[in-house]
Order: structure tokens, then C-alpha cells, then sequence
């Protein structure tokens, strides 16, 4: 069976990692709902020239992402309460933030159901399906730790994108595919993004 995988972007500096890990994911079979909040998409604007009456699809296919035959998109916007990943009776391979802001990270460590992106997060750790969260901020307050440390302990798994420069990375890409890697290695999904560190 395909893989159901939910994407969130938030309102955070990094939307290059929203855009990296779809990429990845639409290049496989693989089911991707999207989710991307009001301040999501105007970080989207700003970083990538993204216009929001542009078709998403398109601009994704702009941006080099090719479409597996079958892979599917579904993308909804953060007050859509009605869609699948609101429930927890829609089943899923799990969940990604990509960027994680403060404050998403803040709902989710207090149960703060009030958008999209918070609802199927709190879905996740409920019914203990994977949920990664790259959190973008620095430094780090203690009440970011401390928010870092509550979600953590409710089941998600906190990573903050720190790309690996043992890979000798040669352009911006290389680092965050680094990070990108991680996510997948996560959610058990093979990818050739980079070697696993030993591999020949």
C-alpha cells in the first residue's frame, strides 16, 4: 500500500525544508497531505518568490520536483478541520513540521488544538504515530527548551535542522538534503539522498 505521509510548513525561516522533503516524498509513491499555515505561506513568499495565486503545483514543478505516477498531493489550509488529518481515525505513516516555529511548538507542547497544523500534531502524539518537528529558533529560551522538552516526552521527536558537514557538502542543497535525510531515515522510508555514514 502507498504511504500516507503528512506535511506541515509553518510560519518559520527554513521553508526550504518543507519544499526539500516534498521533493523527496512526491519522487516516490507516496500520499503526502499537506498542510501550510497563513504565516507559512508568506515565509514561502519571502524566501522563495512563491506567489499565492500561483497553483502550489506548479510552482513545486518550478522548483524541480517531479511527480511520481504515483504519488498524490492533497493540500489544505490550517482551518480546514474537516480534512484527514484532523482525525484520528485517518491513519497515517506520520507527520512532519518543516520549519517548526516557536510557537506550533508551543501548541503542541501544551495541547493547543487551535489550527490545522496543532490539531493533527496533537492527533499524532494521541495515537502514537511519528511526529517530527524541526524547530527553528536560536538561541533557545528556557521556555523554548522546556516546550522542546514537554513535546518530547509526549512522543515527538525534536530536529532541530543541523546539517551534517562530514559530508562535504558542495552547495546549500547538500546541507539541507542532509537534514532531509534524517527525516526519512525516521519515518522509514529508503531514499538516496545521502550514503549512510560507512557505506562503500
Amino acid at each position: 500500500m502507498r504511504k500516507k505521509i503528512v506535511v506541515a510548513i509553518c510560519g518559520a525561516s527554513g521553508s526550504i525544508y518543507g519544499i526539500r522533503l516534498l521533493k523527496a516524498l512526491l519522487n516516490m509513491p507516496i500520499e503526502v497531505f499537506l498542510i501550510i499555515s497563513n504565516m507559512g505561506f508568506k515565509v514561502l513568499e519571502h524566501e522563495t518568490g512563491y506567489k499565492k495565486e500561483e497553483p502550489f503545483e506548479n510552482f513545486l514543478i518550478e522548483n524541480g520536483i517531479r511527480f511520481n505516477k504515483d504519488s498524490r498531493l492533497k493540500i489544505f489550509n490550517q482551518d480546514d478541520f474537516f480534512s484527514p488529518p484532523a482525525s484520528g481515525s485517518f491513519i497515517h505513516n506520520g507527520m512532519v513540521v518543516a520549519p517548526c516555529s516557536m510557537k506550533t511548538l508551543g501548541a503542541v507542547a501544551t495541547g493547543l488544538a487551535d489550527n490545522l497544523i496543532h490539531r493533527a500534531s496533537d492527533v499524532c502524539l494521541k495515537e502514537k504515530r511519528p511526529l517530527i518537528l524541526l524547530t527553528r529558533e536560536s538561541p533557545l529560551s528556557i521556555i523554548h527548551l522546556k516546550n522542546m522538552y514537554d513535546a518530547a516526552m509526549a512522543g515527538a521527536v525534536i530536529m532541530p535542522p543541523s546539517p551534517g558537514f562530514y559530508l562535504m557538502p558542495e552547495k546549500i542543497t547538500d546541507l539541507i538534503d542532509s537534514v532531509i535525510a534524517r527525516v526519512l531515515n525516521h519515518l522509514e522510508i529508503k531514499h538516496e539522498l545521502v550514503k549512510e555514514w560507512g557505506a562503500k
